[in-house]
């Protein structure tokens, strides 16, 4: 029975917390006395209870984040009424800024603020040897990243054969973009790069194909990022029939001839970047201290699309101070003009911490004061409009974003996407009075109605576009509005060599 027992509530299954296996690798002579477990959200408190509690532990750490705060104060709480000696440790940048008006913080027994990877494991043995301090508080201490031991040996085998691995070449971030708490970093620091590419090779034999890096901005030191990007390309060029993917957040204005040079040699499907623009508006982007070249970001968005074969995730958010409707469409429109496989449209949420609560009375922002604190009103956009908006960006994850609507989406769109998207948008809520649970199939049937009974298509040409894409991601069902004497459905679409997730392998194959 371990002593000290890490944890979390991940999102998803497939999510290896990064963060708990820093935290154990850096115990030191505790570490031996130590345990990972990790939940997904959604299960049962109960059931999460009875699983740390079975484990016997005398000292829980739980990593808590804006996507599992809610049921961590729940579990929190039941675990104190059923153990009350168990000493709960929280850590995570949900409970690094305002824990004095946090329910979740008062419940536990400490919190660490900032980073953890040091203090925790002095807390531990502080506690394990009957000396625990006083103060509630800790304030982590930011340690030396050469002097940090390496997180990816915790990774087991089961992590590296069912799940994401996370893993970060540096941390921090020179960019001080207000509702990112990223914007609190003085700066950047880089992990010592030999050892990190020996962690990567260790990973590798270890049989690790799919690497999301976590590093928020990837291509800042190009010297460093070439070095990364070559390893890829050496295991590329070694393993041609079991090719690895890898994912990167990529500064869109940054992006010199010689990275191009070696972009350009990753083979579709291996490379995937995650590219924040945010928003096109200039004011904008001055007022949350957001600094970014729009029409260089433009012209490499445009480079990446026609000269590599990398997947390309583009993100966007509504809601910041300054910005209406018209302007945020103009930057919508641009920025599906420049043809990302993916535009991950984000609503504004108010981070704890992060500067941009400073404009929330000058720009009357109404946040959601429970997780995950999403914006709900503007001085330019109403309650009504953000609730439009926030529809929109669900429906254009499901339709746009998956993958799965290449052909019926151009005719959806036309020249003028943002207005046409909305339009429909509203038309599907009202007609299903649901954002999730759509099924494929009723999807393919509903734009087939709108197509036709909204835009005036001829019926003709917005069948074959639907059963193109229907056939053409899998769909074996005979559609209504097909021709009873069709042939019978293709089988399924092989699935590419190498290790491309399956979302991003349709937008490849359209």
């Amino acid at each position: 029975m371990p002593d000290i027992l890490l944890s979390t509530l991940n999102a998803r299954y497939s999510h290896a917390s990064l963060g708990l296996r820093c935290l154990r690798a850096n115990l030191g002579t505790l570490r031996e006395r130590s345990a990972i477990r990790e939940f997904v959200i959604g299960q049962k408190t109960e059931e999460l209870a009875e699983a740390i509690l079975a484990a016997n532990p005398r000292i829980l750490g739980l990593g808590v984040y804006i996507w599992n705060c809610e049921e961590s104060l729940k579990l929190v709480l039941m675990l104190k009424a059923l153990r009350p000696e168990l000493v709960i440790v929280l850590g995570g940048p949900e409970v690094s800024y305002e824990t004095g008006e946090q329910a979740i913080c008062a419940a536990a027994d400490y919190t660490i603020t900032g980073w953890g990877d040091v203090s925790f494991g002095q807390l531990c043995a502080q506690i394990l040897a009957g000396e625990a301090p006083e103060g509630r508080i800790i304030p982590g201490i930011q340690a030396k990243l050469d002097d940090l031991a390496s997180p990816y040996g915790e990774y087991t085998e089961e992590d590296i054969r069912q799940r994401h691995l996370y893993v970060e070449a540096s941390r921090g971030c020179p960019f001080k973009c207000e509702f990112c708490l990223s914007a609190l970093d003085k700066t950047a620091w880089p992990f010592p790069l030999e050892a990190f590419l020996a962690d990567l090779e260790m990973l590798w034999q270890k049989g690790a194909r799919q690497f999301k890096f976590v590093d928020r901005t990837f291509n800042l030191k190009v010297d460093t990022s070439l070095r990364i990007m070559e390893f890829f390309l050496g295991k590329i060029a070694e393993n041609p029939d079991d090719p690895p993917f890898a994912h990167f957040e990529l500064v869109p204005d940054h992006l010199p001839e010689k990275l191009k040079e070696a972009i350009g040699r990753f083979p579709e499907g291996t490379l995937q970047f995650e590219i924040g623009i945010q928003t096109f508006n200039p004011e904008v982007q001055t007022l949350i201290s957001r600094r970014q070249k729009n029409e260089v970001a433009r012209d490499n968005i445009l480079w990446l699309g026609e000269h590599s074969g990398a997947h390309l995730h583009v993100d966007l958010i509504a809601g910041l101070p300054g910005e209406d409707i018209d302007s945020f469409a103009d930057g919508f429109d641009r920025l599906v003009a420049l043809k990302p496989h993916e535009i991950q449209f984000g609503i504004l949420k108010r981070l704890r911490g992060a500067p941009i609560a400073r404009h929330t009375a000058d720009f009357g922002l109404r946040f959601n004061p429970a997780p995950p604190y999403n914006i709900l009103a503007t001085d330019r956009i109403g309650f009504g409009q953000m609730q439009e908006l926030a529809r929109f960006s669900r429906y254009w994850d499901i339709l746009a974003n998956s993958g799965r609507f290449p052909r019926g989406l151009a005719l959806l769109l036309g020249d003028s996407p943002f207005r046409r998207f909305l339009a429909f948008s509203g038309w599907l809520y009202a007609r299903t009075g649901q954002t999730h649970a759509l099924a494929h199939e009723r999807l393919v049937h509903l734009l087939h109605e709108y197509l036709i009974s909204a835009l005036g298509m001829a019926e003709a040409d917005a069948s074959a576009a639907l059963i193109a894409d229907y056939r053409g991601t899998g769909g074996r069902s005979r559609l209504r509005f097909e021709d009873g004497d069709a042939e019978l459905p293709p089988p399924r679409p092989a699935r590419r060599k190498g290790h491309t997730p399956e979302r991003q392998s349709r937008h490849l194959r359209a």
